[in-house]
C-alpha cells in the first residue's frame, strides 16, 4: 500500500518524515461490498468514527448556514424522537401537534392573517429546496387554474426571479418545467432589482420570487418596493400575478433585528414565505418551513388524504417518511428561547460579523460587498484587479489552519468578481472571529512572501508499506529521492501477525 501525502516543507524536513511515516501502518482498502461476516459493533463504531475524524470540524466550516451547534438538552430530544416516523400522524399525535404549533408559531411571526383561534396554512419540510417545490407548484396550479376557467393556453409558466437565486430554483424551473426569468446582476447591486423584475413580468408569470438574504452576499431584496411596482402593474393589466419570498436564511432574522422591514404577509401580494429551521431557526439540517397566507392560496388538488395509517391525513409534501427530531428540535428552540432569546443570538451574530468586517477592512486588501443589513455575514474581494484570482488561494491557504471559506464567481455579468464569503453563525463568537483575522494575517503574508520569492516548496511524501527486511524487526529503513523540489520517502514497517498497530 502506498499513502501519499503533500506538505509545505523544506529539504531539512526529510529526516523527520520517517517519523512521520512510522505512524502509518497498514490497513484494508475502503469496502465497496458488502462483507461475508459480521464485524463486532465496537469494530464497526471504531472503523467509521476514526475515518470521520478526517473531515472538517463543523464549526470552522464557514461556508454553511446550517446550525452546527444546539444545547444537550436539545441533543437529547432528538435522539428521543429519532425512531419516529414522522408520517406515523396517528400514532404520534404529540409530534403532530408539535409541527401544528411551529407552523403557527412561524405564520404569526411572519404576520399572516389569522386570528386569535385559527390555525395558519403551512408545512414542514425536509428543508427549504423541498419548500420552494411546494410553494412552487401552489403558483402552478393556481396559475394553470386560473387560464383554464379563461380559456386562455397554459402550457408556458414563468417565474421572474433575480440571477442570484438558490440553484433549488433552478431545478424546481427544470423538474416542473417553468422558464425561469431571470434579472441579471450588476457592478454594486448583487440582488434582484425590483423595477427590471416587474418589467419581466407577463400574462404567464406564476409569481416573482424574492430573497431575504442573498446566498451570494447575505442581502436582502426590496420586497416592498417589489410589491408596490407590481400591484400597480397588476391594476394595468388586470393580471394577479403574485410574489413569493424566500426567506430561507433570512426569516429567523429580520423579524428580530429588523421588526419594522416590511418583507412578509404585511405585503398583500406576498402569498407564501419559505424558511430553513436549520439555518437561522437554530436546529440541526434538515428542517424547513413553507408558509401560505390563505387556504385559498393552496390549491386542494395538490393536497392528499391517506387513511391506511389509522385515521384520514392530508399531507402535501415531496416526500412521505422521514424524521421526527428535527420537528421536535424546532419546537425546543422555541420553547426554550422565545422572542427575547432568539433576538439576542441574532444580535450577538451581527456583532462577530461587524468584528470580522472591520478586521478583514484593516488589512486593506479587501473590498467588503455585503450589507449592514441582511443575514449575519461578511462577503468581500479583493481590492486589485490583478488580484482577482488570490480569492481561490486564499481559501485554500485558510483550509490549513482548519478554516473552510468559500470563493466564488458571481453570475451572469459579474463572472470577472471572484468573492469570499464567511457566514456567521451561534458558534461563531469574538474568539474564534479574533483568530480567524489572525489566520487571514498569516496567510496574506504567506501569499505575497510566495509573490517575491517564487512558490514555496512543496514536498511529496510517498510511503510504502510492507514486511520489514529481515532481522529488522519494527526498524524503519528509510530511501529519499529528490526530484527538482519534490522528496519521496519510503519505508517499510513490520506487520507481524496481521494486525494493525495503530490507526492511521
Amino acid at each position: 500500500m502506498v499513502l501519499t501525502h503533500v506538505h509545505d516543507l523544506d529539504d531539512a524536513a526529510a529526516a523527520s518524515a520517517v517519523v512521520f511515516a512510522s505512524r502509518y501502518v497498514q490497513e484494508p482498502l475502503p469496502r465497496y461490498e458488502l462483507g461475508e461476516k459480521s464485524i463486532s459493533k465496537d469494530a464497526a463504531y471504531q472503523i467509521i468514527h476514526d475515518e470521520l475524524l478526517l473531515d472538517s470540524s463543523p464549526r470552522l466550516n464557514l461556508a454553511s448556514f446550517v446550525t452546527t451547534w444546539m444545547e444537550p438538552e436539545c441533543d437529547k430530544l432528538i435522539l428521543e424522537g429519532i425512531n419516529k416516523n414522522y408520517a406515523d400522524m396517528d400514532e404520534y399525535p404529540v409530534t403532530t401537534e408539535l409541527q401544528n404549533r411551529c407552523v403557527n408559531i412561524i405564520a404569526r411571526l411572519f404576520k399572516a392573517p389569522v386570528s386569535a383561534g385559527e390555525k395558519a396554512v403551512g408545512v414542514g419540510t425536509v428543508g427549504s429546496s423541498e419548500a420552494i417545490m411546494l410553494a412552487g407548484l401552489a403558483f402552478k396550479r393556481r396559475w394553470q387554474n386560473r387560464r383554464k376557467a379563461a380559456g386562455k393556453p397554459h402550457d408556458k409558466p414563468n417565474i421572474v426571479t433575480g440571477a442570484n437565486v438558490q440553484v433549488c430554483w433552478e431545478k424546481f424551473a427544470r423538474y416542473f418545467e417553468v422558464e425561469l426569468k431571470e434579472v441579471k446582476l450588476r457592478e454594486g447591486c448583487y440582488v434582484m432589482d425590483p423595477d427590471e423584475a416587474v418589467a419581466m413580468v407577463d400574462e404567464n408569470t406564476i409569481c416573482v420570487a424574492a430573497i431575504l438574504g442573498s446566498t451570494l452576499t447575505g442581502e436582502f431584496e426590496d420586497v416592498k418596493r417589489l410589491n408596490d411596482l407590481l400591484a400597480a402593474k397588476n391594476r394595468r393589466t388586470r393580471w394577479d400575478t403574485p410574489i413569493h419570498v424566500d426567506a430561507a436564511s433570512g426569516g429567523f432574522i429580520a423579524p428580530f433585528l429588523y421588526p419594522d422591514l416590511e418583507w412578509d404577509f404585511r405585503l398583500p401580494l406576498v402569498k407564501s414565505i419559505n424558511v430553513s429551521g436549520h439555518k437561522y431557526g437554530l436546529v440541526y439540517a434538515g428542517v424547513g418551513w413553507v408558509i401560505w397566507r390563505n387556504k385559498e392560496d393552496l390549491p386542494e388538488d395538490l393536497i392528499f388524504h391517506i387513511n391506511y395509517l389509522g385515521a384520514d391525513q392530508p399531507t402535501f409534501t415531496l416526500n412521505f417518511s422521514k424524521g421526527s427530531s428535527q420537528i421536535i428540535a424546532q419546537y425546543y428552540q422555541f420553547l426554550r428561547l422565545g422572542f427575547e432569546g432568539y433576538r439576542n443570538v441574532m444580535e450577538n451574530c451581527m456583532e462577530s460579523a461587524k468584528i470580522l468586517r472591520d478586521g478583514l477592512e484593516r488589512t486593506g486588501r479587501f473590498t467588503i460587498i455585503s450589507k449592514d443589513q441582511g443575514v449575519p455575514l461578511v462577503a468581500f474581494t479583493f481590492k486589485r484587479e490583478e488580484e482577482t484570482s488570490l480569492a481561490f488561494r486564499l481559501s485554500s491557504e485558510l483550509r490549513r489552519f482548519g478554516w473552510i471559506v468559500p470563493a466564488y464567481t458571481m453570475p451572469a455579468n459579474l463572472e470577472h468578481m471572484a468573492v469570499l464569503r464567511v457566514v456567521v453563525r451561534e458558534d461563531f463568537g469574538r474568539p474564534l472571529a479574533e483568530r480567524f483575522l489572525s489566520h487571514v494575517r498569516m496567510a496574506l503574508d504567506e501569499l505575497d512572501d510566495e509573490a517575491k520569492g517564487g512558490p514555496v516548496p512543496r514536498m511529496r511524501v510517498t510511503i510504502e508499506l510492507g514486511p520489514a527486511a529481515k532481522g529488522s524487526g519494527e526498524e524503519a529503513t528509510a530511501r529519499v529521492v529528490k526530484r527538482e523540489s519534490v522528496v519521496a520517502v519510503q519505508r517499510s514497517v513490520s506487520l507481524a501477525g496481521g494486525k494493525t498497530k495503530g490507526v492511521c
